[in-house]
């Protein structure tokens, strides 16, 4: 067993098993017309370069930039089931990433961040169509062209940013169980306004949704593939990826982590708790906003039934499975989730269809795999939460060399207080 633990810590070991490992995914991918288990391995590359930490940094960012850019779309061949899944995948990934913000580094537990998500959607979708016209003056003719699609991202992340506002005012001064209460009401709250304003002024259209939204354009070349909403899934992941790895060491993140940590010491520590909460809950909200553009857009219909509570514990799940304050155990976990929930779940029903059409068995519609969602994501907290409390990809504290810190400190020049008192000890 230690020689085979000295083995894999040998950076040339680890290249060869990446190399082999993506071989083995790339080509499997490449010849299964539709095939989740080969989707998978390719997908969680990501794992093994995660785990080979002898290879450089940089080279496994580089490695894993191509995979996802190059490799996994190569490897598809064209085939739009496989870029229609990765671009789903890559939506509820980038708003679990915005959620680990509210959840993960503040430690406030959202249960409605779905609402952000529908205003987004909404903000876009009322006026790339012509349901604006129900209510804008008669001289501003729409709906919009899909040239419009790369603003209305900014305006979807403002209205979500006031959205969030909105919500972490009233819910400043409750915690725990009861902030996760009042932000489930929060969400459902949004669902029901949008589901019923459609009178006395139709501005959602109410239950019916909002059909035929306009798609993106870019010097007049339109993205209507699941394989262009995948890239673009993927530009708007890098973006967050790296706002919630900057925000994580910055002033501000280590403020939501000391209020995570202990919100009565960070609060006599001189944190500002009303103004640090409201930032959070409006910087994750912000990138749900976005997404929501990009679904009202890829979708080309939208409705009330899109934004159910359901859908924000799904993205809670996705977050805790990962690891809370993880941004890698995050993206691990978004993709289990939404695979599970898109793919795995829907072709074992299928596939039991079959086979109850065909005679093999017989299994009563009772007994749907689709059906039991929320039962299996009640086995995966509990099995998380027994035997991975800190999730998949726990997140890492930053070190620091207290040893160093000594040195450094004999090194420097003392001023103020320490200043006078060594003078005072060196002139007795």
């Amino acid at each position: 067993m230690e020689k085979l633990k000295a083995l894999l810590s040998n950076q040339n070991t680890q290249y060869a098993v990446v190399s082999i490992y993506l071989l083995i995914a790339s080509l499997w991918l490449h010849y299964a017309s539709k095939s989740i288990i080969a989707f998978l391995m390719l997908l969680f590359s990501f794992l093994v370069l995660y785990y080979s930490n002898k290879i450089p940094t940089k080279t496994r960012v580089i490695v894993g930039v191509l995979i996802f850019t190059v490799l996994l779309p190569l490897a598809s061949g064209g085939n739009q089931y496989y870029m229609e899944v990765a671009s789903n995948v890559g939506i509820y990934i980038a708003m679990a990433l915005g959620l680990n913000i509210v959840v993960g580094f503040a430690g406030l537990l959202d249960l409605g961040y779905v609402a952000f998500f529908a205003a987004g959607a909404y903000a876009y979708a009322i006026f790339a169509t012509a349901q604006a016209n129900n209510f804008m003056p008669d001289w501003m003719q729409f709906p919009l062209g899909g040239e419009w699609f790369w603003p209305f991202l900014l305006v979807g992340l403002v209205v979500a940013a006031i959205f969030g506002i909105l919500l972490g005012l009233p819910v400043l001064k409750v915690k725990g169980d009861y902030l996760a209460i009042v932000t489930l009401g929060f969400g459902e709250i949004i669902r029901i306004v949008f589901n019923n304003l459609d009178k006395p002024i139709n501005i959602t259209n109410g239950p019916r949704g909002i059909p035929a939204v306009a798609q993106p354009e870019l010097f007049g070349y339109q993205f209507n593939t699941s394989t262009h909403y995948y890239y673009l899934v993927l530009i708007v992941i890098a973006v967050i990826i790296i706002a919630n790895k900057r925000l994580e060491i910055s002033r501000l993140g280590r403020a939501w982590i000391a209020i995570r940590e202990d919100e009565l010491a960070a609060q006599a520590m001189g944190i500002p708790l009303v103004r640090t909460k409201l930032l959070a809950f409006a910087t994750g909200a912000s990138f749900a906003g976005i997404v929501g553009v990009i679904f009202a857009a890829k979708q080309t219909f939208i409705d009330p039934t899109s934004f159910i509570l359901m859908q924000s514990i799904s993205i809670l799940v996705m977050v805790i499975l990962g690891g809370n304050g993880s941004v890698p155990g995050v993206i691990v976990g978004g993709a289990i989730i939404t695979v599970l929930n898109v793919s795995v779940l829907q072709e074992i029903s299928e596939w039991i269809q079959q086979l109850n059409m065909s005679g093999v068995i017989s299994i009563p519609n009772e007994l749907d795999p689709s059906k039991f969602q929320r039962l299996i994501f009640g086995v995966i907290l509990i099995a998380i939460a027994i035997f991975r409390p800190m999730g998949i990809i726990p997140a890492k504290r930053p070190e620091i060399d207290l040893e160093k810190v000594k040195e450094l400190d004999k090194t420097l020049p003392q001023t103020g207080i320490l200043s006078q008192v060594q003078q005072g000890g060196k002139s007795s």
